[in-house]
């Protein structure tokens, strides 16, 4: 029996693991914070990859075999290297996910003008996994992205609900509404964003749709043990979640309720 591994370049994962916790509390959890190297969102294909991957083996080596990247940047510049090339070298019956593919596949059930506006880091951004995705999934929905560099620094610094937010918010908004006005729908393409997403909602057009990626994938990870017997028949179930830190872990702890939700007590690791 094992528990389920979740992984982020810092926080934000623990948007997803707050909407995993709602709909999966019977099942243990543990949580894998990149604090020391974050954020991952400007650095190359290369190092995001090998950052993830040292990340991923150590959840693999704390006896998670399903392992969760909740964090886009990875997702779109490590996962699918991951999946092809690491995952049969490692263990072919380990399985690693991310959070691109489930938030691309319901999009289309949201937009009525058939044109998406999504929010990311420069990262994945610059990878196009969302323009890809989408367009497997809703090949006549156009796609347009915008940047946000400053929002991640800006809430790991607990300035996200500050009137200095609000400068950085309103600018990547016009600019978005710039390149494709008739758009109804912007996805939050990273998972630190739900926690500025008042101010998103105050900045976009009135009847905008805003997507925070937490219960979508909560979703999506459900009906995916429901496919995989064999795997969810090895998930423990005794309702714990574990949370780990390559950084000061005081100071993850007090950041971290603000993403999850309560108070957690997170534990050094040495990488």
């Amino acid at each position: 029996m094992f528990p389920i591994g979740v992984f982020d370049s810092g926080y934000g994962g623990l948007t997803v693991l707050r909407s995993f916790k709602k709909a999966l509390p019977e099942y243990d959890f543990i949580y894998l914070g990149d604090n020391a190297r974050t954020p991952y969102g400007n650095r190359s294909f290369e190092t995001v990859y090998e950052y993830t991957l040292e990340c991923v083996n150590h959840l693999f080596n704390m006896g998670c075999r399903l392992v969760i990247l909740a964090c886009n940047t990875a997702s779109a510049k490590a996962l699918r290297t991951i999946q092809q090339n690491d995952l049969p070298k490692i263990d072919s019956s380990r399985r690693v996910l991310g959070v691109i593919r489930p938030t691309a596949e319901i999009i289309g059930k949201m937009t009525h003008t058939g044109t998406v506006g999504v929010f990311a880091t420069a990262g994945t951004v610059q990878s196009e996994s969302y323009i890809i995705e989408i367009a497997k999934a809703w090949p006549k929905i156009t796609v347009v992205q915008e940047a946000c560099p400053m929002w991640v620094p800006l809430i790991e610094n607990n300035e996200y609900n500050k009137p200095g937010a609000d400068y950085f918010v309103q600018q990547h908004m016009l600019q978005l509404l710039q390149k494709a006005p008739e758009l109804d729908t912007i996805l939050l393409g990273c998972t630190h964003y739900p926690l500025l997403i008042e101010k998103i909602k105050q900045f976009a057009p009135q009847g905008t749709t805003i997507i925070a990626q937490g219960d979508i994938v909560a979703e999506s990870l459900v009906d995916y043990l429901k496919r995989h017997p064999e795997m969810e028949s090895q998930c423990s179930k005794n309702g714990t979640m574990q949370f780990y830190t390559t950084d000061d872990t005081a100071n993850f702890n007090a950041h971290a309720s603000a993403f999850f939700g309560s108070e957690v007590q997170s534990t050094f690791l040495h990488l």
